[in-house]
């Protein structure tokens, strides 16, 4: 008997729910082999348990085994490399420097709502809400001007593919390449004028950072840093804001922060949970050495995949996994992943998505979606996806 090996990606009837495949495999075979949609062969995890452990298990990487490190000067490697990186960004990006941040976050969040409602209905939620609020907030923490936030804004949508299109409404590649060097060069031309002129600012401090065991970060690693906030501090915040606003609206639940405001950051958990894997799952991981999962071999060399959104809906983990409980303690989800490569700008993310809904609570109760969430259309990012726009009535 010959068994079909399963290509990637799973059909997805509803774009704010994940595969129903995810639950068959992850009662029947939460280790299982599959093609990603280039052919190649890798392993998909899909259970609570298993894909933390291979987020956790240093013999699994984010790069194969002997990949090059000359011209990686991003998080996005293993081994002491990652971990000297790590070590120096964190010097800096810490929690206390991250929590001085929300009252300006929630002030900057009314001003938005503000804005949206004075617009007037039908509005985008996206184009009004998220995407300022999070370019706005990634601007100021990196130093860049107000009056150039907006090009910066443009240079990031296109190269990370949110709706970069060619004449014929395709995927533009060489759109994509252009704004990765337009970003690069303009954040390369910040860099040189902070080291001149240090201000209060995380790329300045990233630039003034020293340590007698890892030394010092250098252009290249500065400017991939800068990259990397880019991608989750302005595509990932905002594609959580557009996705959870769009949670809490069709739940009905959107009114019921307002009411209690105390709570925001259940919601935010909660909401963050349901939404890991809608926006962006985790990266590849590749297998350093072998490695048993669940009785399941997997030879070095091979590439794994986790799936967070089958992970955090796991009902061995979380009671009635579907069901939207803000209450649900305690909430261990995988949405910002799991071990070394967890992601730093977890808690601003997460200061973000709160004054954002909560803003929108208080203003515009009674919003609601302009049409069905199946007509939304989403990016097709490699990055992070989410919803293009999202049309709201009130």
């Amino acid at each position: 008997m010959t068994t079909t090996t399963p290509t990637l990606p799973f059909e997805q009837p509803n774009p704010m729910a994940p595969p129903p495949a995810h639950a068959e495999l992850r009662e029947t075979a939460p280790v299982t082999r599959v093609l990603t949609p280039d052919g190649q062969h890798a392993w998909l995890v899909t259970s609570y348990a298993l894909v933390s452990r291979v987020l956790a298990d240093p013999r699994i990487g984010v790069a194969p085994a002997g990949t090059p490190l000359a011209g990686n000067d991003t998080l996005f490697q293993d081994g002491p490399a990652h971990g000297r990186l790590r070590r120096l960004v964190a010097k800096v990006f810490t929690a206390r420097r991250i929590a001085t941040l929300r009252p300006a976050v929630e002030r900057h969040a009314a001003e938005r709502v503000a804005a949206l409602a004075a617009t007037g209905p039908p509005a985008d939620l996206v184009d009004l809400l998220a995407a300022p609020l999070s370019i706005t907030v990634i601007g100021e923490l990196l130093g860049i001007a107000a009056e150039e936030r907006e090009p910066f804004r443009r240079w990031a949508d296109a190269a990370f593919m949110v709706n970069t299109t060619g004449p014929d409404g395709g995927f533009d590649p060489a759109a994509m390449e252009q704004a990765w060097r337009g970003l690069y060069a303009y954040v390369g031309e910040l860099i040189a004028a902070k080291r001149g002129a240090l201000a209060d600012d995380l790329l300045s401090d990233l630039i003034a950072v020293r340590d007698s065991d890892d030394g010092r970060l250098d252009d290249g690693e500065l400017v991939g840093m800068a990259a990397t906030l880019v991608s989750a501090g302005y595509l990932s915040s905002s594609n959580a804001i557009s996705v959870g606003a769009i949670q809490l609206v069709t739940s009905g639940r959107l009114p019921d922060l307002a009411a209690d405001p105390g709570r925001v950051e259940a919601y935010v958990e909660e909401l963050l949970r349901r939404q890991a894997g809608l926006t962006g799952e985790a990266m590849p991981r590749w297998a350093h050495e072998e490695v048993d999962l669940d009785g399941v071999r997997v030879e070095a060399g091979d590439m794994v995949l986790v799936r967070l959104s089958a992970a955090n809906r796991d009902p061995v983990r979380f009671a009635d996994p579907d069901r939207f409980d803000p209450d649900r303690r305690p909430n261990p989800h995988l949405a910002f992943g799991h071990g070394v490569h967890h992601c730093l700008g977890a808690a601003l993310a997460r200061i973000e998505v709160g004054a954002a809904l909560l803003a929108l609570s208080r203003e515009l109760p009674d919003l609601r979606l302009a049409r069905p969430v199946e007509e939304i259309r989403w990016s097709e990012g490699q990055v992070d996806v989410g919803p293009v726009a999202v049309p709201v009535t009130w």
